[in-house]
């Protein structure tokens, strides 16, 4: 086995490695927030998107040879990007859009993840790169990848898989994994739901200790959906195996039995924001004043496109517990246990509770505010809601999610797991009641 000549620290160190970010398909369990948008574009606290997550990671990390794989509704993720990262002439660095294409080989669309990186080789191989890294586009999570690296690396490993630990109910979501002492895997199943092959899936707490992990009552190992690879590993293995369309489902599994491939332990906080659910209770937690993600650190900053926008002007309001962002003008109104994103106008007399407000693409001018103007109505009571962006809520609207509601399609809004999600550019006329 060949012997990696990359070295984790020092100028330069990281040029041999190159990150994939995985844009997802059509992001069907979120939609409506993926109408209109990929799923790595979907806003997250106000005044990110989703993908700058992995994308400051790997600045962070060191990394930046980075690729983002997308097929579907790509414009404001490539907009997003093209505005925001931006490396100088002398790094080498860059952030590159390769979405699903038609060429001699092949027409048709990603079938799966893997097949994704295996249609784009001939975009990501390079004389120099020495590994891979396979990262998920749709994660919240902070993690320093020269970690993972060194454990990559260390053990001489072709295939690393970043994991932590989940509990028995949660396992079935996941790809689990069984793995020795010195943290080769050697048994991969994903999304196990038999309860006998869950059983058998089980780590044993001392060896969570070992591993120096605090279990706490979630005794599996569970794939985060980030691999290292060894870059002629991952090639062969995709070329080789044309059928193999998925990490989880088909290439991870039988690289076990060909490959030395290990897990990389995490503890920290991680979420995998697949569904309006998982989005919207995330989201919810970062009002609180104790967050799981901190977006306040200043060694380890969340990047995004810098705009040049007002500060907040507030009058005469109520606000509790709440991420108020830039541009937003909000006059005698109630906002508590919320989000309220950038260029959002929130009237006179409303109430917002437990939701998210997108805010706004742009700045409206007189002439152009028409009958409903951007925002939040005078009057509204907007409660367990998502509000995307250029929503226009008439006044005295009643928004009223609930975990009863059933999920269905209303005009200009959805209903997912009790969650209104009012969509983009959509029209709530004056007084409407949903929910």
């Amino acid at each position: 086995m060949k012997k990696s000549t990359v070295q984790i620290t020092g100028p330069g160190g990281l040029r041999h490695v190159h990150a994939i970010v995985l844009g997802g398909g059509r992001g069907v369990r979120l939609y409506p927030l993926t109408k209109l948008r990929a799923k790595p574009a979907v806003p997250l606290c106000g005044r990110y998107r989703l993908i700058d997550i992995p994308l400051s990671n790997c600045i962070h990390s060191g990394i930046n040879q980075i690729a983002v794989l997308t097929q579907f509704n790509s414009h404001s993720l490539n907009r997003h990007i093209s505005n925001t990262y931006k490396f100088d002439d002398f790094s080498g660095g860059h952030v590159t859009i390769l979405a699903a294409e038609q060429t001699n080989e092949t027409g048709d669309w990603f079938q799966g993840t893997a097949d994704a990186v295996r249609k784009h080789l001939n975009h990501l191989r390079g004389r120099e790169t020495e590994h891979y890294l396979v990262l998920s586009g749709d994660q919240l999570y902070r993690m320093d990848y020269r970690t993972l690296l060194a454990t990559h690396m260390s053990k001489n490993a072709d295939v690393t898989v970043s994991a932590l630990p989940v509990s028995r109910e949660a396992a079935q979501a996941f790809g689990i994994m069984r793995v020795q002492r010195d943290g080769r895997i050697r048994s991969f199943v994903e999304k196990p739901a038999d309860p006998a092959i869950l059983n058998g899936l089980k780590t044993p707490e001392g060896l969570f200790k070992e591993f120096g992990i605090e279990a706490a009552g979630k005794p599996y190992l569970a794939s985060m959906g980030i691999y290292a690879f060894r870059a002629e590993v991952l090639e062969e293995l995709l070329l080789r195996n044309p059928e193999w369309i998925d990490f989880g489902k088909q290439l991870i599994p039988n690289a076990l039995k060909t490959h030395h491939v290990y897990a990389h332990m995490f503890s920290g906080f991680w979420e995998d924001i697949g569904t309006v659910r998982s989005y919207f209770d995330v989201s919810m937690a970062m009002t609180t004043p104790n967050p799981p993600f901190e977006l306040h650190d200043p060694d380890h900053q969340i990047y995004t496109h810098a705009r040049a926008l007002p500060g907040v002007r507030i009058h005469d309001a109520r606000i509790k517990n709440a991420i108020v962002c830039s541009g937003s003008r909000i006059h005698r109104a109630t906002i508590s246990d919320a989000i309220v994103g950038i260029r959002s106008i929130v009237n006179e007399g409303a109430v917002i509770e437990r939701s998210i407000v997108l805010g706004a693409d742009y700045f409206e001018t007189e002439t152009s505010r028409g009958e409903h103007p951007i925002g939040i109505g005078a009057g509204a009571r907007i409660r367990q809601a998502i509000i995307d962006h250029n929503a226009r809520i008439g006044r005295k609207v009643i928004i009223r999610g609930s975990d009863r509601l059933k999920d269905c399609e209303g005009e200009g809004y959805s209903i997912r797991d009790g969650i209104v999600v009012v969509h983009k550019d959509a029209v709530i006329p004056d007084g409407a009641v949903i929910g």
